[in-house]
């Protein structure tokens, strides 16, 4: 008859490794959600900068019905003002004088991923808000 292995302690190796690799999916997880939430504000705050500065319509134009374009000088500053209101920084591009573009720059500063040495993920958002003229609910 042969006799069994001595296999004592070797469940607590296991137990042991197997728990540093469940707090790293964890942690993993969590680090990973966060860049996702924060590229999610970018872009919402990205999509609300553009909405600020796309309401900078030129105004005598619009009025006399010749043409419906964006102020540039006062749409760019309104989309600025918004984002460092909201503590980002960012820029605004305009494009064929009806189409304010908006991109956000930020980061995410991981929880987890700091101990490998991880410590910003940046993000970007973008959004565009364009002008569009209408006639009883249709676009002309």
């Amino acid at each position: 008859m042969s006799r069994p292995r001595d296999e004592g302690g070797s469940i607590t190796v296991w137990l042991a490794l197997s728990s540093l690799a469940m707090i790293f999916l964890v942690g993993l997880a969590v680090d990973l959600g966060g860049q996702v939430h924060a590229h999610e504000r970018a872009h919402d705050l990205a999509a609300q900068a553009a909405r600020a500065g796309g309401g900078e319509v030129d105004g005598g134009a619009a009025i006399e019905g010749r043409v419906l374009t964006i102020n540039p000088t006062l749409a760019r500053a309104a989309a600025q003002h918004y984002l460092e209101t909201a503590g980002v920084t960012g820029n605004a591009e305009i494009t064929n004088a009806t189409t304010l573009t908006v991109t956000v720059h930020d980061s995410y500063d991981p929880r987890f991923l700091g101990l490998l040495g991880i410590n910003r993920l940046d993000v970007t958002g973008t959004a565009t808000a364009r002008l569009t003229r209408t006639l009883g609910g249709n676009p002309r």
